[in-house]
């Protein structure tokens, strides 16, 4: 099937956005259910297309916050929502990845939110890590993804999909893959299978705050390339020996260490900084 030429609801696909609507009432349900909307709850929903989610969560008496990229969608979501704007429904035109998060959050009086989404495949890793300084303003995030992508996501180590993906979420977030999609739920049907995943932030996290998003840039350092080991992949930040000292094999690849695992280097890693930072500055 020709993406470009594709026509549901009146509406063209668009492939530079990643458009498949989803179509099987029986899936929608399933998300609506998984979201468990309430009475006066305030839900962001990232991609709403045609409102196919958005109509059961207004049925809910949900109050949405709406993020759409399309400007043809936007004009026909303002149209079809116009009546509950602003009451219930607020929209905003943009790209997720541009989007203030901080803003959004202003505008809206809930102290926690839950945020939803179909999210476009090509983009939903990089989208994931927009959100997570955030994370603990959300009450949950239930998204459709690319079922590689959800199982990378809850993936446990020794298993070829975990990643650093695995280790960065699991950190802050408990992550359950709910149910898988077939491409048959969509119009048009996209080339690979999809599934929802649900991330609920932990209450208790072992690092602080100030600390998450040079944590991030380690793990990625760790997976590096992944077919190498510790040694290889932090020859540049931690020696073996004080990898060794935390009684983890640095001959080790990335994939067969646990998060606590990872959180002992990077502690170790951040003991050492002012050290390093000395012998750099000796070198040069």
């Amino acid at each position: 099937m020709n993406l470009k030429n594709t026509i549901f609801q009146g509406h063209k696909a668009r492939k530079r956005f990643g458009q498949n609507f989803l179509t099987s009432t029986e899936v929608m349900e399933a998300i609506s259910a998984a979201i468990e909307p309430q009475a006066q709850e305030h839900i962001i929903e990232i991609g709403p297309g045609l409102g196919a989610i958005t109509d059961l969560l207004i049925d809910k008496k949900s109050k949405l916050t709406l993020i759409e990229l399309d400007r043809d969608l936007v004009a026909r979501l303002s149209t079809k929502y116009a009546a509950l704007i602003p009451t219930q429904v607020n929209i905003i035109t943009g790209d997720i990845l541009k989007v203030d998060i901080v803003q959004v959050l202003k505008s809206i009086p809930s102290e926690q939110v839950k945020i939803i989404g179909n999210l476009p495949y090509n983009i939903s890793t990089p989208v994931l890590f927009h959100l997570l300084p955030f994370v603990q303003h959300f009450k949950s995030m239930t998204f459709m993804l690319q079922k590689e992508v959800v199982d990378r996501m809850c993936a446990a180590p020794s298993t070829s999909p975990y990643s650093a993906l695995s280790v960065i979420l699991q950190l802050e977030c408990d992550v359950e893959n709910l149910f898988e999609v077939p491409p048959s739920s969509f119009q048009p049907p996209p080339k690979v299978d999809s599934a929802v995943v649900q991330l609920r932030p932990k209450s208790t996290i072992p690092l602080p705050l100030s600390q998450r998003a040079q944590f991030r840039t380690f793990v990625h350092s760790c997976f590096a390339q992944r077919r190498k080991t510790l040694r290889n992949n932090l020859k540049k930040l931690l020696e073996s020996a004080a990898i060794e000292a935390l009684g983890i094999d640095p001959q080790k690849r990335p994939e067969h260490l646990s998060l606590e695992n990872y959180l002992s280097l990077f502690r170790c890693y951040t003991e050492r900084l002012p050290l390093n930072e000395m012998t750099a500055k000796q070198e040069k």
